[in-house]
This record gives structure tokens, sequence and C-alpha cells, in this order.
């Protein structure tokens, strides 16, 4: 930096002199303007410098490259591994949507299983039910009769010394026998 401004001010110094002196002009001696000196370390600059800078600029071009070239190779891995599992996913939500449907199968067939057997046990639960009381109807009726049967024989009995004289037996006797007689 220093040097920049030892030559921006030889170059300028010149000039402020003369407009010092009355007027505007220019310094064509080339020694007191530096120009030489500067033209030299231009092309020095120039020429060292080409190199080392198209070395680095170079070295940073293939950087550059290699890095995009990897950072293509990962999106391509990346949309590969995507694809994959964009693809599994789909292959698991098949297999859910025909897991549901199969569960779904089985639990409408195990209620229908469910509803038939219900339904058979309250049919035969009715035909018990039924037998049952028509068991019990039928003892019932039975125990009546012959409660029925042995009240009339006690009221008969009851009734029969009172009522059956010695005509009235022998009436009954004849009328028994030729009943037996016709049959």
């Amino acid at each position: 930096m220093e040097m920049y401004l030892r030559l921006a001010s030889g170059m300028i110094h010149p000039l402020l002199a003369e407009a010092e002196g009355g007027g505007f002009g220019f310094n064509f001696d080339i020694l007191e303007t530096n120009l030489v000196n500067l033209s030299i370390v231009i092309a020095i600059v120039v020429y060292f410098g080409r190199g080392f800078l198209g070395k680095t600029l170079t070295e940073r071009r293939s950087a550059i490259e290699t890095a995009i070239s990897e950072a293509e190779a990962r999106k391509k891995t990346a949309a590969a591994k995507l694809a994959e599992q964009q693809q599994k996913l789909a292959q698991a939500q098949q297999e859910a949507t025909k897991i549901r449907s199969d569960a779904e199968s089985a639990a409408k067939k195990a209620s229908d299983e469910i509803l038939a057997k219900a339904e058979q046990d309250i049919v035969r639960m009715r035909e018990t039910a039924a037998a049952d009381i028509s068991s019990e109807q039928e003892r019932i009726i039975n125990e009546l009769r012959q409660r029925v049967a042995n009240l009339a024989l006690q009221r008969a009995e009851g009734e029969l010394p009172g009522r059956l004289n010695d005509d009235s037996q022998q009436r009954l006797v004849d009328r028994s026998i030729a009943l037996l007689s016709e049959g």
C-alpha cells in the first residue's frame, strides 16, 4: 500500500508543482513521474502473478467442479433412495389396505357366525322353554285330575251311604249287568 501511495504522490506531485507555478500542464518526463517504475511493477505482477493466479483459479475451478459433481452424485443417490422409499411406502400402503380389507371381511364373517349361533341358541331356548312349559302343564293337569278324582271319590264315598239303600243298590247292579251283557 505504501508503494502505491509513493507512486501516486510521485505522479501527482509534479502536476501540483506546475499548478502552483501558474498553470495547468502535464509532466511528460517519464523518470519524474515514475511511469517506468510503475510499468515494471505491473509487468512483474502480471508475469509472476499470472502463474500463481492461474494456478489458484485452476485449483478453485477444479474444486468447484468436484463439489458440483459430488453434489450431483449425492442428488442422484438421494433421488434413487427417495424413489425406493416411495415405492416401499406404496407397497406398505397396499399391504395395509389389504390387511384392513381382510380384517373387515373376517370381522363380518365372525359377526355373521355369532349372529347365526345366537339365533340358533334363541330358537333352542324357545323350544326348550316350550317343552318345559308343556311338560309342566301336563304334570299340573295330571295332578289336578288326580285331586279332582280323589275329591270326587271322597265326596261320592261320603254321600253314597246316605243315598244308596238296598233298593237303589239292586237297581244299580241290574243296570250294570244289563250294560255288560249288551256289550
